[in-house]
């Protein structure tokens, strides 16, 4: 038999990969907890005033493979998960390699010269293998960072600061591609000048409008496959419809 007759034309219906990073505060994990029957595994302790499903709070890397082993291989009615977050699970992942080579820093691990953050990627992509093995059991994947400003060398441009996922750039590089969207959570500022002074203040009612970035620029890193708006609320159900197939 050909092999062209396996050919599909047209979008696939799957659901979405999503890396949303902000600052603290802004609205990430409740964003997440808006998501449809969403379940969260908690790499740090920040859900305690959200109404949520959520598994124990993770304190070794390998209790983040065993949530992840459950959720994929036992009967449950769960269709999104929710990993909050990448940086505190990151932590996680440095301490089981440099238990490993029993030291304790991931710069000094199997001899230095930056082996451990290779190491460290091979246990992100056993994470990211659960989490794929999750979407093809039907799930949607909702993965929680925080944000850093990182001096950005434009060989076309002068250097300038932009928001980055608070990542190591290799696994922060790994993350970023796998996703089908990446989107900066932030508020809207209204920036003015007082004398010698330039001041941010947040635009509308209970600390101002939140809203995400769907598309990178000078001021953040984002990407998505969706062909969605530059802007979007910071709300489940504004992002949801531009997600499925027909939208």
């Amino acid at each position: 038999m050909s092999l062209l007759t396996s050919i599909h034309t047209g979008r696939t219906a799957q659901p979405p990969r999503l890396m949303v990073y902000g600052q603290e505060g802004v609205g990430k994990s409740t964003f997440a907890a808006q998501a449809p029957e969403a379940v969260f595994i908690q790499t740090e302790d920040g859900l305690g005033q959200i109404d949520c499903a959520k598994f124990p709070l993770c304190e070794t890397f390998r209790d983040v493979l065993a949530q992840l082993t459950d959720l994929r291989d036992e009967a449950h009615d769960f269709k999104t998960v929710a990993l909050d977050s990448l940086d505190w699970l990151e932590r996680l992942i440095h301490d089981d390699i440099c238990s490993a080579y029993g030291v304790n820093s991931i710069e000094k691990a199997d001899g230095g010269y930056g082996k451990g953050y290779v190491h460290a990627l091979t246990h992100w992509r056993t994470v990211l293998g659960l989490l794929d093995d999750l979407r093809a059991r039907g799930m949607a994947i909702i993965l929680l960072a925080h944000a850093k400003i990182e001096r950005f060398e434009d060989p076309e441009n002068p250097a300038y600061d932009r928001y980055l996922p608070r990542l190591h750039k290799t696994a922060s590089a790994l993350i970023t591609e796998w996703a089908d969207a990446v989107l900066f959570a932030q508020r809207r500022l209204r920036v003015s000048k007082e004398g010698q002074r330039t001041v941010a203040a947040p635009i509308g009612p209970d600390g101002g409008e939140r809203l995400l970035r769907t598309v990178g620029g000078p001021g953040c890193v984002a990407k998505n496959r969706y062909a969605l708006p530059s802007e979007l609320p910071l709300n489940f159900e504004a992002l949801l419809p531009h997600l499925t197939p027909n939208a």
